[in-house]
């Protein structure tokens, strides 16, 4: 049995990783990478099977952000030519939910730039959730920055399921990304979530100039706030950014962080998320040996692959997608 089974067992029967071994993972001899995944596929299995689930982003409001996040096009300091438009209106989001369920996407995603919602976007998204539960049962997840916690209450009561609102990076690397707000704003608004009731969605940038020892801490924050649904994102630098023309990261590395976090986070939904196509390339279907949850269709301001090569692709691995009537049961 090689090293990576053995701790894969150590983590079924409880055990938590120790900052050593979880740096052994990210220093995995590329040779080893399929054994590696393998092992992580084990603690995957145990969990959620051979089950995928899908999300599906909706832009509800684009660019027009005060924030200085330097991976971000839509940033004040972005010169990236990007659409940037207000809050949509409540049918252009409910055509989203619409198409997303006609995919059979369990998890539509309400996306929205900014350092946080108006109460006035707050209402707009409430009377469009709303329908929505009425109209299709599905799955809400929302993303529209940092909360109020009558914000928070008032999502919840619509009945939005889960969510979002990213660590990003370390505490440590934070002040390098971002200072115009602070990593415990981040974390605060994650415990806002969950005392209203929504469950917390919060993830990270991989390829942001950070240290082996920063993804680690990374995954152990995530750990610690007790986060449902980690998305794992992997930058893809955007020109007109300060991040602008960084490429840190290959696709044997993406898979090892893919893997760290599974070891971490062994009961939770790991999803490879934005920058996955650019990063992975054509090792994209070992990603859902340790993910066990996918975007489908496009991110943000960047273009993701066309869904029909995401069902190609999880059709010839072998896994089965999660349904929309199978998300429902389990809110139920």
């Amino acid at each position: 049995m090689n090293q990576w089974f053995e701790l894969s067992n150590e983590v079924l029967e409880g055990k938590e990783i120790t900052n050593e071994e979880a740096l052994s993972i990210l220093d995995c001899p590329d040779d080893d990478v399929l054994l590696l995944m393998h092992a992580a596929f084990q603690i995957r299995k145990r969990f959620y099977g051979k089950k995928v689930k899908l999300n599906m982003i909706m832009n509800a409001k684009s660019g027009l952000c005060p924030e200085n996040c330097g991976y971000c096009s839509q940033s004040s300091i972005s010169t990236a030519p990007i659409d940037s438009y207000r809050m949509v209106d409540k049918e252009s989001i409910l055509e989203g939910a619409k198409r997303a369920y006609d995919l059979n996407i369990g998890t539509y995603c309400i996306v929205a730039s900014g350092r946080g919602p108006s109460n006035k976007e707050v209402d707009q998204v409430v009377e469009a959730v709303k329908e929505i539960k009425d109209t299709y049962g599905m799955k809400i997840c929302a993303c529209l920055g940092i909360l109020k916690p009558e914000q928070a209450e008032k999502l919840k009561a619509a009945g939005v399921d889960r969510y979002n609102h990213n660590i990003n990076t370390s505490a440590s690397n934070h002040g390098n990304i971002t200072t115009s707000h602070t990593y415990d704003d981040r974390v605060s608004t994650v415990e806002k979530v969950k005392e209203a009731g929504m469950s917390p969605c919060s993830g990270v940038i991989v390829g942001m100039r950070e240290t082996k020892q920063d993804v680690i801490d990374m995954a152990h924050s995530l750990k610690a706030l007790d986060a449902d649904s980690i998305p794992v994102n992997f930058l893809h630098a955007i020109d007109g950014t300060p991040l602008e023309g960084v490429k840190e990261l290959n696709p044997l590395y993406c898979l090892k962080v893919l893997a760290l976090f599974r070891f971490i986070n062994p009961t939770k939904e790991i999803r490879v998320s934005g920058g996955r196509e650019v990063n992975l390339g054509t090792l994209q279907p070992l990603a859902l040996y340790a993910a066990n949850s996918i975007f489908v269709g496009d991110y943000l301001t960047t273009s993701g692959q066309e869904e029909t090569e995401d069902e190609k692709m999880l059709r010839e691995l072998g896994f089965e997608v999660e349904s929309v009537e199978e998300m429902k049961a389990s809110l139920a």
